[in-house]
């Protein structure tokens, strides 16, 4: 029997005015990258406060392609190719020392900040997790943790793993930017495969929502989402579009997305809930829930809010 545990779920928030509802409280909370905008050490300071607020016994952050100086590598690169020659002391001033912005998260009582790859948890509520962490992004720009969608990347996803935390979407899934899918068909490929019980990330603020997704019985020899999803098994649960105005919509249709914006915006976080005896159970294996939680609106407004979400976790061997 699975023990119910409880996800607070944000991303991209980018060092923006963002009063998360104090009286949400979770097992776990999830920051999937993009804390700073400008990767300012200004900006870590005032996202880490942000989460130091989360009342969650456990606080997972992972890095987005914004926070390039916690990518030091790329961090020396930028310095060093600036057009301008930048005065060591204005780059400590503005963006801290080489190292500095991990250190800074280390130091911060609770926060745990994932580098690429798997990590077990004993949660508090009696339940162990397995969760594997990639800030990775394809991208032919310069920003932190990216790769060339041409050359792809590695996603080592074990079946074992429960929660995937990733920076940016998989292809075909909540991945829709300017009209085009944006998402990375190696991490598809590798999700398919792995099928865990949820994959949080953000990265395209355009797809925030929430999809349940039944996978096909059997796996393709290169998953897409053309091939694996089982469409008569899934449900999307949430998107933007039922929230947000489009110009396809009624007059009728734009006040009640505005009651519903409202609604949300007074509570603070969308909810959703897939245990035993839901609904919707989420069952091990046949189903992934999916989770964009990307926070900044296109307008640089946190409209998109946070998401509460509760999934059963295996029980702890706490045996010796």
């Amino acid at each position: 029997m699975g023990v119910s545990t409880k996800f607070l779920i944000i991303s991209d928030t980018h060092a923006d005015d963002i009063q998360l509802n104090k009286d949400i409280s979770a097992d776990v909370a999830i920051h999937c990258g993009d804390l700073n905008e400008e990767s300012k050490i200004n900006e870590l300071r005032k996202s880490l406060q942000l989460l130091k607020d989360v009342n969650a016994p456990l606080k997972l952050v992972i890095a987005g392609n914004r926070d390039f100086t916690l990518d030091v590598p790329t961090f020396r690169a930028k310095v060093a190719e600036a057009i301008i020659a930048l005065e060591p002391e204005l780059v400590r001033r503005e963006y801290g020392c080489y190292g500095e912005a991990r250190q800074l998260i280390d130091q911060t009582p609770g926060v745990t900040l994932l580098d690429e790859g798997t990590r077990h948890f004993n949660l508090p509520n009696g339940a162990q997790m397995t969760v594997y962490a990639s800030p990775y992004t394809p991208s032919e720009g310069g920003g932190g943790f990216q790769y060339l969608p041409k050359t792809g990347h590695q996603f080592d996803i074990g079946e074992q793993v429960d929660v995937v935390i990733t920076h940016g979407p998989p292809h075909g899934i909540m991945d829709f930017s300017q009209s085009r899918r944006a998402g990375c068909p190696h991490l598809f490929a590798t999700i398919a495969k792995a099928r865990p019980r949820l994959h949080c990330f953000g990265h395209i603020h355009e797809g925030w929502g929430t999809k349940l997704v039944g996978w096909r019985s059997r796996v393709s020899e290169q998953p897409t989402h053309f091939t694996d999803i089982d469409n008569n098994n899934s449900k999307v649960i949430e998107k933007l579009s039922n929230i947000t105005d489009t110009k396809y919509d009624t007059a009728e249709m734009r006040l009640e997305k505005l009651e519903i914006a409202q609604r949300l915006s007074q509570r603070g976080y969308c909810s959703t809930s897939h245990c035993a005896g839901d609904d919707q159970p989420l069952e091990r294996k046949q189903h992934t829930l999916f989770v964009n939680a990307a926070a900044q609106g296109l307008e640089g407004l946190l409209y998109q809010p946070p998401w509460l979400v509760q999934l059963e976790l295996p029980l702890a061997d706490r045996r010796g």
